[in-house]
């Protein structure tokens, strides 16, 4: 159980470059640190980071990134081997602390990772709280407009409870893996997380109208539509920095790409379009959907085609067996399957056919304990084809 006073005051709030010295100062012998970040992209078009929480075993402190300015002090801190960084599932904040300042945490102790290898039933952050501390986190402010100013203080405590806590959860979590001799687990995926950098999103010269759920159900010149109101909506987003779901839901997009209206008063009649958004920008709507409809019969856009893989049998009952063997081992140890092997490793696995644990080993995302707990049943599964 986790244990430990409540702290007095709960929090600091570090506003200046002066208060970031300071606490960069308190915390530069910390043998340990909490770490969490809070971002907008619910709610702008451009995200970054607008709060990173900060949590030794003595003190939590909110960092205001908008008013200090310069967070290269803490990167280098959290860049320190001397320092273990903890996280609850430390992915994208990773990915965006790298992203918007370049930092690049080292010793890593993700409490979801723990979770997951400890076959954990919930593994989010408020039910492991509940269960190991007592604790109840008030998810009011899970999706809140963290780019506003000035913060009230109720958002202000929830921000500081993702991270003060995580310390002596990470103690919790820690004494179990050891227990069931799955720390070293948990401390390879650690080390791969340590690799993890921003990559921007999958959209290519603007295509990600083509992922908009039910455009497959539109014709060619319904698809042209599509586009042509997607490019329109991702404009008036970039303009007010708004999230683009937010300007008009792509439900909206699709009724108005099938109905393909041509006046103010037809498109605000259809279900979802905001009618301040017609006040506002009706004319460019209009605009759009006559440059769509003027698209040439030959230029009419159609959605790509998913990559199909080549019937191979025997790729198929590879996986198969490489499944059961997995699934029993999973019940064995109370492990939920994709985590004791997803499903692309498997497939990995499969192609490669190792003959060996060495070559097991080498076959890309295969870690080292999973061979240790799989490499046997894998490789008998393997020989039996």
């Amino acid at each position: 159980m986790v244990t430990g006073t409540r702290q007095r005051p709960p929090y600091r709030y570090v506003g200046t470059p002066r208060e970031l010295d300071a606490l960069i100062g308190r915390v530069a012998d910390e043998p340990l640190l909490a770490v969490d970040t809070e971002a907008a992209s619910f709610h702008r078009f451009v995200d970054r980071i607008y709060l990173i929480q900060l949590s030794s075993r003595n003190e939590t402190d909110i960092i205001d990134p908008l008013t200090v300015g310069d967070v290269a002090a803490l990167g280098a801190i959290l860049a320190d081997p001397a320092v273990e960084v903890i996280f609850h599932d430390a992915d994208y904040d990773l990915r965006i602390l790298d992203r918007d300042y370049g930092i690049r945490a080292r010793r890593l102790f993700d409490t979801r990772i723990a979770a997951q290898l400890l076959g954990e039933p919930s593994i989010g952050l408020a039910a492991l709280l509940e269960k190991y501390a007592g604790v109840h986190l008030n998810k009011k402010y899970q999706r809140a407009d963290w780019s506003k100013r000035p913060l009230t203080s109720e958002m202000l405590d929830y921000a500081a409870m993702d991270t003060r806590y995580l310390p002596a959860l990470r103690d919790v979590l820690r004494k179990l893996l050891e227990e069931k001799g799955r720390l070293t687990w948990a401390e390879e995926e650690f080390t791969h997380l340590e690799d993890l950098r921003w990559t921007p999103p999958a959209q290519v010269n603007g295509d990600g109208w083509q992922r908009i759920k039910g455009a497959r159900l539109l014709s060619r010149r319904g698809l042209a539509l599509l586009r042509e109101l997607a490019h329109w909506r991702e404009a008036i987003a970039a303009e007010v920095d708004r999230a683009s779901f937010r300007v008009i839901s792509n439900e909206a997009l699709l009724a108005l790409a099938g109905a393909a209206p041509k006046t103010i008063e037809a498109a605000r009649a259809l279900p979802g379009v905001p009618p301040r958004l017609m006040d506002q920008r009706g004319d460019s709507l209009l605009a759009a959907i006559e440059r769509a409809l003027a698209v040439p019969e030959k230029e009419l856009p159609r959605l790509p085609r998913g990559e199909r893989r080549a019937p191979d049998a025997a790729f198929d009952r590879r996986l198969e067996r490489l499944k059961a063997a997995r699934n029993a081992a999973a019940t064995r140890l109370a492990l939920d399957p994709g985590v004791l092997c997803p499903k692309g490793t498997l497939e990995a696995v499969a192609r490669a056919q190792p003959k060996t644990a060495d070559e097991m080993r080498a076959v890309p995302d295969v870690r080292k304990w999973q061979v240790e707990v799989l490499g046997t049943e894998f490789l008998g599964a393997l020989a039996a084809s």
